[in-house]
């Protein structure tokens, strides 16, 4: 392997030499105090189209505002009446009627942005429209325990900043036999050998290169090793976001001290000619989402698995001339796991009668509310040393 196309094309790259991961182990909380339940963060890049995937099919202001691209009423499965999903949405509509689906209603946060990048990174870094922050919620996560990389992967050849913390990242592990061969690599072995004779074994005085690459090693053969013996039966559809969840799935049935997943799915930036588009993204969605879901009830992992299906915005209310809709704010969000305390519609509709001066919705639920509560309830973490100030919890879990 040539030096460039290790240092561009290796996931390490991406994952775990751009981001610090200085550890001790004399300085990490024991696994076994972190519980056993997992968490699988799903982000539909683009800013879905919340109100044609949540459709207020029994408002009116809804088809005056939308009049070319809004779903018919004949075209619904009704959720509760008032709320129903497009028909192409079925596998989604199976995962509520067996009451494994939350949706949140309404979600958002305080001066909305209505740019891609700085929505994303406000939702991945868990800040205030006006705080810019270099660390995701979920690295802080990893900061606040002090663990392995390992412990939080994103199923994609790049790290997000969700996942880099300030002292731990994740490791971005899309393919983990191709994860471990890259760490075996004679390029990757001879800069460890030679770190680590230049620093005469001298915790104090390791390169910051070294650090990572130590970790890299020791997470790709964690992962790897741990998850190689492992081989899903189940037949995931034939796309990128299938493969992902086949990924993460084996992770999860492998049984890996992993407590973070995350996957992303892109393509939701529908300014033009939406109704195909969504259509096509929605089945993607819905379909994989079922077959995953089933695929951790065979194994008797869903129970203790909760996935959390997010975008960084939603659309405007009204469609656009190219048949589309452009950026938004407030947006409905996902929760699916098996015990959920509160399934099918968690709060109130979307009120098209009251929109902000923008004409977008307004926010009722802050996204770190959610954050909050998983961290909280689900990984039994201190939220507030996480996210840095204190928010109501809900009561999904």
């Amino acid at each position: 392997m040539k030096r460039r196309d290790f240092i561009i094309n290796s996931s390490l790259a991406s994952g775990m030499l751009l981001a610090p991961n200085f550890l001790r182990a004399f300085e990490k909380i024991p696994k076994n105090k972190l519980g056993h339940k997992k968490l699988v963060v799903i982000q539909l890049a683009g800013g879905n189209d919340g109100l044609n995937t949540i459709v207020p099919f029994r408002n009116d202001l809804y088809y005056k505002k939308r009049p070319r691209i809004s779903i018919k009423p004949e075209q619904i499965l009704s959720l509760n009446g008032e709320l129903g999903v497009p028909d192409y949405l079925s596998p989604l509509k199976n995962l509520y009627d067996r009451g494994y689906l939350s949706i949140v209603n309404n979600v958002g946060y305080p001066n909305p942005i209505r740019s891609h990048f700085r929505s994303s990174d406000i939702w991945q870094t868990a800040s205030d429209a006006n705080q810019y922050k270099s660390t995701g919620w979920l690295g802080d996560y990893l900061d606040v325990f002090k663990q392995d990389a390992h412990m939080a992967i994103d199923v994609d050849n790049k790290l997000s900043l969700a996942l880099k913390g300030a002292k731990t990242s994740g490791i971005s592990a899309f393919d983990p036999k191709n994860l471990n061969r890259n760490t075996q690599d004679p390029f990757f072995k001879k800069v460890l050998q030679k770190h680590h004779k230049d620093t005469h074994h001298s915790e104090e005085n390791l390169g910051y290169l070294y650090k990572q690459l130590i970790q890299a090693e020791s997470s790709a053969s964690y992962i790897y090793e741990n998850s190689k013996t492992y081989n899903t039966q189940t037949e995931y559809p034939k796309n990128q976001f299938g493969k992902q969840l086949a990924t993460t799935a084996q992770f999860i049935n492998s049984h890996l001290e992993t407590k973070v997943y995350y996957v992303s799915m892109g393509g939701f930036d529908t300014h033009v000619q939406q109704p195909a588009k969504h259509k096509r993204l929605m089945k993607i969605l819905s379909e994989g989402l079922e077959v995953f879901v089933n695929d951790l009830k065979k194994h008797d992992t869903f129970k203790d698995t909760l996935i959390m299906v997010f975008t960084e915005f939603g659309r405007r209310v009204e469609e656009n001339a190219g048949m589309g809709t452009d950026h938004g704010a407030a947006n409905n969000l996902f929760l699916l796991t098996e015990n959920l305390k509160k399934p099918g519609i968690y709060n109130d509709a979307v009120h098209l009668d009251d929109l902000d001066k923008n004409g977008d919705l307004k926010y009722a639920i802050d996204f770190r509310q959610i954050y909050a509560t998983v961290l909280d309830k689900w990984l039994e973490a201190d939220a507030k040393k996480v996210l840095g100030n204190s928010y109501e919890l809900m009561n999904f879990i």
